[in-house]
């Protein structure tokens, strides 16, 4: 599919939303989608593309057989979760996690108990996340996604926490729930499954009153979050636009970090050859030295579209720890 943006000047995005197979967890009986110029912005939720086939063999060691003997594994390590509820038979769930743990059920389960985990200890923010209760980080504008992948197949997620985000309107604890509401879509997507996802912090405009609102609590939760307990290959998080204050930010996050996370970290500033390093200019918009003629997919009109699925994050959080 993004070979197919990156070489056509106009076309149209069709991505392909499976409502009502076991891919998702919620009856939802439509495909939502919104219409934005000559294209339609969907989740694509069908099968693997052949590229992707091709690195969930080479990488994660999938096969239809390891598919289901390593679900049937892991359903049976769950049984000893006697307080953790789940789609016992759905078996595309089952390879949400298995996924990000190449196929071992072991690793597979911690990760299960990691991610309700902390959903229960930061309970604040998890109660009833959707989208319809945060309709005011994605009007701010700071989060998107770009509607193409990069060259590896990758979901970027973008967050502008510097002249774009006015920060006395828009808390960190929003822009947090957003990006889970993002990463939480994105796990549904069998091919982000298997690319995982790329996220660009641009710090463009970064000012001092701005660097006082992160602090080491906040700091300790992204960290752990990202670490511990996204069911989601995290492959890289480009820093880019930073000014020198934003040493002062990072300062808070550094001591958190083991050594797999902090090598996935990588600042470019405003050198864009040391970004194109990683991600192609054929998948980057012009605003990162890209060539990639394609219109920036808004946060409100991801809203809109996130706002369709509402029922599917309502069947999310019908799952976990019992409460006590």
């Amino acid at each position: 599919m993004y070979k197919h943006l990156l070489g056509a000047p106009k076309f149209r995005l069709i991505t392909y939303l499976s409502f009502g197979v076991p891919t998702m967890l919620s009856d939802l009986d439509q495909m939502p989608s919104i219409q934005l110029g000559d294209f339609t912005l969907q989740f694509e939720l069908g099968e693997p593309t052949a590229m992707g086939k091709e690195v969930a063999i080479k990488e994660l060691r999938e096969t239809p057989e390891r598919q289901k003997e390593a679900a049937k594994d892991l359903a049976r390590l769950l049984e000893a979760e006697k307080d953790l509820l789940y789609p016992k038979d759905n078996q595309e769930w089952f390879i949400r996690f298995l996924r990000p743990c190449k196929y071992y059920p072991d690793s597979a389960r911690d990760l299960i108990k990691r991610y309700y985990s902390f959903k229960v200890k930061h309970s604040d923010v998890y109660n009833n996340l959707k989208p319809s209760g945060e309709a005011n980080i994605f009007q701010s504008n700071i989060l998107t996604v770009f509607p193409n992948r990069d060259q590896c197949g990758r979901r970027v997620l973008v967050l502008e926490l510097g002249k774009r985000w006015k920060h006395k309107q828009v808390s960190l604890d929003e822009v947090f729930k957003g990006a889970v509401i993002f990463l939480e879509a994105a796990m549904l997507e069998p091919e982000t499954q298997i690319h995982g996802a790329v996220v660009i912090f641009d710090m463009d405009g970064l000012s001092l009153q701005q660097t006082w609102q992160f602090t080491p609590p906040f700091a300790k939760r992204i960290v752990d979050w990202l670490q511990d307990a996204v069911p989601l290959r995290i492959k890289a998080i480009h820093i880019v636009n930073q000014p020198k204050i934003f040493n002062v930010v990072f300062a808070l996050f550094k001591p958190f970090l083991r050594e797999k996370l902090r090598g996935r970290i990588i600042f470019h500033g405003t050198d864009r050859d040391s970004l194109h390093k990683y991600m192609s200019p054929k998948c980057l918009p012009p605003a990162y030295g890209g060539i990639l003629e394609l219109k920036r997919v808004n946060g409100d009109e991801w809203y809109k579209l996130l706002l369709k699925c509402d029922k599917e994050f309502d069947a999310i959080n019908s799952y976990g720890y019992k409460k006590k």
